[in-house]
């Protein structure tokens, strides 16, 4: 019996002086009373509760992450729509200061978040607009505190349209580009490597329009784009190039006859938009 309580003894002992591990990351709608708790008061222009009354939701997930004040992630929360804090995140940490990023988006996974200078989407999650808030200093004390926050646009988008019929042989559409990058840094929001970004698209025959995001390396860029039709054996049936101009937080409309074109040049045109900073058309 006494052998009994003294091992017993000896493993509350190791409990009681194991450290928490603050560098985790936790999935979904957990209601976890923290003394640092993240609000999100809209998205972009629009108040976060009409975002969520949207039957199409934009965006699909949303990403919270703490880091240390010399960057290492502290702990990171996911959250899907339809979780039932989505748009609210509780973290009990130690006090101190910290940076705070929060990343709303609609790809299908979840960026990699361990580099706050190299936050990550892959070409298999799909790239989408994606909104940050990224907070520099944040004081934590034991108190509860509650910050509201304002993701803002970060991407770029370049909307194909192709303005011919799709031939019947064509059963997927590949859209390779480079010149952006799939990644960003959340001090700037601005693109922090190379990429090589792929986006795939099954096709049905009266498909004609066609999202590709990427966050640009400055205000302003240029991505090199190649565009290749396949049939449903994966043979390569056409295989086209451009290179379109393109400005951070805006549309450029790329629109033109892909499959019966010869490729002349540019026709370029500018309007605006109410949601995104304006809207860049050309024609090929």
């Amino acid at each position: 019996m006494k052998r009994m309580i003294f091992w017993l003894s000896a493993l509350l002992l190791l409990v009681a002086c194991e450290k928490p591990s603050w560098d985790s990351e936790d999935e979904g709608d957990e209601a976890v009373a923290g003394n640092l708790t993240v609000s999100i008061y809209q998205i972009g222009k629009t108040p976060f509760d009409e975002v969520t009354r949207s039957q199409s939701t934009t965006p699909t997930h949303i990403n919270y992450a703490v880091y240390s004040v010399d960057g290492q992630r502290v702990k990171q929360i996911n959250q899907k729509a339809g979780d039932a804090n989505y748009g609210k995140a509780s973290f009990q940490l130690e006090p101190g200061t910290y940076q705070l990023v929060v990343v709303a988006h609609s790809s299908n996974g979840n960026p990699t978040m361990t580099d706050l200078t190299k936050i990550q989407f892959k070409n298999n999650q799909g790239f989408s607009d994606t909104f940050l808030t990224y907070i520099e200093d944040v004081e934590v004390t034991a108190e509860n505190h509650t910050l509201l926050v304002t993701p803002q646009r970060i991407v770029s988008l370049c909307r194909v349209e192709i303005t011919d019929d799709v031939p019947e042989t064509v059963s997927q559409l590949r859209f390779q580009y480079k010149g952006g990058s799939g990644a960003f840094d959340a001090h700037t929001g601005l693109g922090s490597v190379n990429s090589i970004q792929t986006m795939d698209f099954d096709v049905a025959s009266d498909q004609k329009q066609f999202d590709l995001y990427t966050y640009l390396h400055d205000t302003e860029g240029t991505i090199h784009l190649t565009v290749t039709a396949f049939d449903a054996s994966g043979v390569e049936l056409i295989n086209r190039e451009f290179d379109i101009p393109m400005e951070r937080e805006k549309i450029t409309w790329f629109t033109g006859p892909f499959f019966g074109g010869t490729g002349g040049g540019l026709s370029i045109g500018i309007t605006l938009d109410t949601d995104w900073k304006g809207e860049t058309h050309i024609t090929f």
